[in-house]
C-alpha cells in the first residue's frame, strides 16, 4: 500500500476508535493525565507563598526574584514547544514516563539550591518536563476518552489546579505554625512536589499507549493490542504488521489547521486565550499573597506570625472558591458552550482586576478580597478551555503538537508576568501594575467574542466527517 492508502486505512481506524463509548480503562488513563495539574500546580505556585522566606535568606533583586518565579514558566514554554512534537513521533508513554522521572529528581534537588541563581537554573529545567507532560496529556485525554467525555475532561484542567493549590497552601502554612525553620521551609515546600510525581509515576506505569497514537506511526499490531486494552476492541480492520508510514511535520501541521476556517479561528483564539489567562493569572493572582501581606488583608493581630497565617488562610479561601468554579465549569459547557464560558470569564476577571486596583487605592480590604474571589472565578472559567479547543479541533496525528504549540503561550505569557509584575508594581504601584492587567483579561473577552466560533462538540462534527469519507471509499 502506498502512503495515501495507509493515511486511509488509519483514518478508518481513528474514527472507529473516535466513536468509541468510555471504558474504565480509558476513563482512568484520562484521570492520570489531568492529576499532571496537581503536580504543576503544587510547584509553580507553592513557591509564591514561600518567596517571603527565599527573599530573607538569598536577598534578590528585583529582577532575581521575577526570573526565580517566571524560570519553571520558560521552561515549560520549551518542554511545550519539544513535548508536543515529540510525543506525536515517538508515542505518549514514553513521554509521560520520562517527563516524571525528570521532575521528581529535579524537584528534590531545587530544595537543595546554595544561592538564587542555582534557584533560578533548577527551576527552568523542572519546567521542561512539566510544560512536555501537559502537551503530551492533552492528546493522551484527546484520544482514550470518549466522545462528549473528552471536552469534559480536558477542562478539568482548573479545578484541579485550584485543588493543587489550596493544598499548597495548607501544607506550607502547617509547616510554618509548626516552628519550621524558614530556610529549611522554602527548601522542604519545594521539594514535596516529587512526592505527589512519584505516586503518579508509579499509577502510570501500566497505562498503555494510545491506540490513536499507535495506528498514526503505522504500529498497527500495538495498536491492536492498545484498543483492546482501552475500548475492548480489537480493529480487525487493521493488518497484523506493522507499516511505515511518513512522519509528521510541523508545517504539515500548520498547513491543515490553516486549511480550515473553523480550526484557525478556534486555534488562533485557543492561543490568544492562553495567552491572555497566562498572563492574567501570573501576574495578579500568582502574586496574591504578597499582595494581600502589603495590603493587610487577614492579619489578626501584631508581628509577622499572625500576618504571614491570617493572610495565607484569606488566600485559601479565595482558592477555593476558585476551584468550586473549576469543577462547575465543565458542567456549563453543555449551556453556554466554548465561547459563552470565554465571554463570561474573560468579563469576569476584568471586572474584578479593575475593582481590585481601585479597592487596593482606596486601601477597602473587604473589597480587595471580594474582587479577588471575582478575579479567581472568572480566571478559573476563562482558562479552562483554550488547551481544550487547541487540542479539539486538531487532526488526530497532530494532537500533541496543537497542545505543546497551545501550551507555548501559556507559558510564555506566564513567564512574561511573572517577570514583569513585581517590576511594574515597583515603578507603577499596585494600583497601575493590577489595571494594566486587566487590559489582558479585556483582549480575552474581545476575542472569545468577535474571533472564536462555537466549537462545543466539534470532535464529534468532525468524526461524522471522516466517518463518511470512509464509508465512501469502502
Amino acid at each position: 500500500m502506498d502512503q495515501a492508502q495507509l493515511r486511509e486505512l488509519s483514518d478508518q481506524a481513528t474514527v472507529r476508535l473516535q466513536n468509541k463509548p468510555g471504558t474504565a480503562s480509558s476513563r482512568r488513563g484520562g484521570w492520570m493525565m489531568i492529576s499532571t495539574i496537581l503536580i504543576e500546580a503544587w510547584d509553580l505556585y507553592a513557591i509564591s507563598f514561600l518567596l517571603i522566606f527565599i527573599k530573607s535568606e538569598f536577598d534578590p533583586t528585583d529582577v532575581q526574584l521575577g526570573l526565580a518565579t517566571a524560570a519553571v514558566q520558560g521552561g515549560a514554554l520549551i518542554g511545550a514547544l519539544i513535548g508536543g512534537y515529540v510525543a506525536d513521533q515517538f508515542g505518549r508513554k514514553r513521554v509521560f514516563i520520562t517527563t516524571m522521572i525528570l521532575f521528581i529528581l529535579l524537584a528534590i534537588a531545587q530544595g537543595f539550591s546554595q544561592n538564587i541563581w542555582e534557584l533560578i537554573i533548577l527551576r527552568f529545567l523542572i519546567g521542561i518536563p512539566l510544560g512536555s507532560d501537559i502537551s503530551n496529556g492533552y492528546a493522551y485525554i484527546m484520544e482514550s476518552m470518549s466522545k462528549g467525555k473528552r471536552e469534559e475532561m480536558g477542562s478539568r484542567w482548573q479545578f484541579m489546579f485550584g485543588l493543587g493549590e489550596v493544598v499548597a497552601i495548607v501544607v506550607v502554612t502547617i509547616m510554618y505554625i509548626a516552628g519550621m525553620d524558614h530556610q529549611l521551609l522554602w527548601r522542604v515546600g519545594l521539594g514535596l512536589g516529587a512526592i505527589p510525581a512519584l505516586i503518579l509515576l508509579v499509577s502510570r506505569l501500566n497505562l498503555p499507549e494510545t491506540p490513536s497514537s499507535l495506528v498514526q506511526r503505522g504500529r498497527f499490531r500495538d495498536a491492536k493490542a492498545s484498543s483492546e486494552a482501552l475500548f475492548g476492541d480489537s480493529l480487525e480492520m487493521l493488518p497484523n504488521e506493522d507499516v511505515k508510514i511518513n512522519r509528521v511535520k510541523v508545517g504539515d501541521f500548520l498547513k491543515v489547521m490553516w486549511s480550515d476556517p473553523i480550526k484557525k479561528r478556534a486555534t488562533i483564539f485557543g492561543w490568544i486565550s492562553n495567552a491572555m489567562q497566562g498572563a492574567e493569572f501570573t501576574a495578579f493572582g500568582f502574586y496574591l499573597p504578597v499582595i494581600l501581606v502589603t495590603a493587610g488583608v487577614g492579619v489578626t493581630g501584631s508581628g509577622e506570625n499572625q500576618s504571614i497565617v491570617g493572610t495565607n488562610v484569606v488566600t485559601a479561601l479565595v482558592y477555593s472558591l476558585a476551584t468550586v468554579a473549576g469543577f462547575i465549569a465543565p458542567m456549563m459547557l453543555s449551556r453556554i458552550g466554548h465561547r459563552g464560558l470565554s465571554m463570561w470569564g474573560f468579563g469576569l476577571s476584568f471586572c474584578g482586576l479593575v475593582v481590585g486596583a481601585f479597592a487596593i487605592g482606596i486601601d477597602l480590604k473587604p473589597l480587595i478580597v471580594i474582587a479577588a474571589c471575582v478575579l479567581m472565578w472568572g480566571h478559573y472559567w476563562d482558562a479552562s478551555n483554550g488547551m481544550t479547543i487547541t487540542s479539539m479541533v486538531a487532526p488526530p496525528r497532530f494532537k500533541a503538537t496543537a497542545s505543546g504549540f497551545g501550551y507555548v503561550f501559556v507559558k510564555g505569557a506566564s513567564f512574561f508576568g511573572a517577570f514583569v509584575f513585581p517590576i511594574m508594581t515597583s515603578h507603577w504601584g499596585p494600583v497601575g501594575a493590577t489595571l494594566a492587567v486587566s487590559l489582558l483579561s479585556l483582549t480575552g473577552f474581545l476575542s472569545a467574542k468577535f474571533i472564536l466560533p462555537e466549537v462545543y462538540g466539534y470532535v464529534e462534527q468532525e468524526t461524522a466527517a471522516l466517518e463518511r469519507k470512509a464509508e465512501a471509499a469502502g
